[in-house]
């Protein structure tokens, strides 16, 4: 598995049909960037490079991402940018309620960079953007993406006693890969992770994890990882194809085929996951309102 970029750092190997996007035309991308601006939000969308936020965008949907755009951690994969966080504002969680609201979301994923600085990793932010935003949108289902907060059970009860109604956190890889793609995040710690928001939710909560798909991991890995999943009573799944965001970041080892995350996503079906979503353009967050969990009010 390579660690750094190649040496020839002025290509970058070309993209198969299917990873080519067609930029949208509608309107909705100018409003929804507009919003953004107005209210002084970061996205994931923007942050990470997603491939898909021309189209999310275009939709209304974003990705919301709290505490701040710099992160405390360094991962092979990610193009967040790694800096000395700035403090935490306390006005954030209305302005995302807010841009929620004026959206009409039915379903919204609230992200976050780690925040290694802070004594709880972030979490009571999360707790109070979580209940600004089912305040003022009570039907809306929330979603969270959170970092491992270093396993602290308080800082997982303190997101949980918010109760969100999908918990995600991705294992991002396979457990050979993990020590090279992820900064100070461990394979391990992240399945406990899931593991413990299953159990310390009562099983109330749906928990969700992703892994990416093209840095060199074996098919098996895959299986071994999605096992693993499975039995810390992971409910949901997304499989996508890696993208290398920069050439500072890991090379794309190889494009995996539209034919094998089809085989793949069956296989994650058949093990009992509730929900898959299982392609090349497959993002955490992507679609994610596919799921269809009832709203909060029916």
């Amino acid at each position: 598995m390579p660690t750094s970029p190649p040496a020839d750092l002025k290509s970058r190997t070309r993209l198969p049909e299917w990873l080519r996007i067609k930029l949208p035309t509608s309107d909705s991308f100018a409003r929804t960037r507009s919003l953004l601006e107005e209210l002084k939000l970061h996205t994931v969308c923007e942050s990470a490079r997603c491939p898909n936020h021309w189209e999310c965008w275009s939709k209304g949907t974003a990705t919301f991402m709290i505490a701040g755009d710099r992160c405390t951690r360094a991962c092979g994969f990610c193009a967040v940018t790694t800096a000395k966080p700035l403090a935490l504002e306390s006005d954030e969680p209305r302005r995302v309620a807010e841009a929620t609201r004026r959206m009409g979301l039915r379903h919204v994923v609230i992200t976050a960079v780690a925040r290694d600085d802070l004594a709880d990793g972030g979490a009571e932010h999360f707790r109070e953007t979580i209940d600004a935003v089912r305040r003022l949108n009570p039907q809306t289902v929330i979603e969270v993406l959170t970092p491992d907060f270093n396993d602290r059970d308080a800082s997982l009860d303190a997101v949980l006693a918010a109760s969100p109604d999908i918990f995600n956190h991705n294992l991002e890889t396979v457990r050979r890969l993990t020590p090279a793609v992820r900064s100070r995040a461990t394979y391990d710690r992240s399945l406990n992770v899931l593991k413990k928001a299953k159990a310390r939710s009562g099983g109330a909560i749906h928990t969700k994890s992703g892994l990416m798909l093209g840095l060199g991991e074996r098919e098996e890995e895959v299986i071994e990882a999605m096992t693993g999943l499975r039995a810390v009573g992971c409910d949901i799944l997304t499989l996508g194809q890696y993208l290398q965001p920069t050439l500072r970041h890991l090379p794309v080892v190889e494009f995996v085929s539209p034919e094998k995350f089809d085989v793949l996503g069956e296989h994650a079906r058949e093990m009992g996951f509730v929900h898959v979503a299982s392609g090349p353009m497959v993002r955490s967050s992507y679609h994610a309102e596919e799921f269809n969990l009832p709203s909060r009010l029916g």
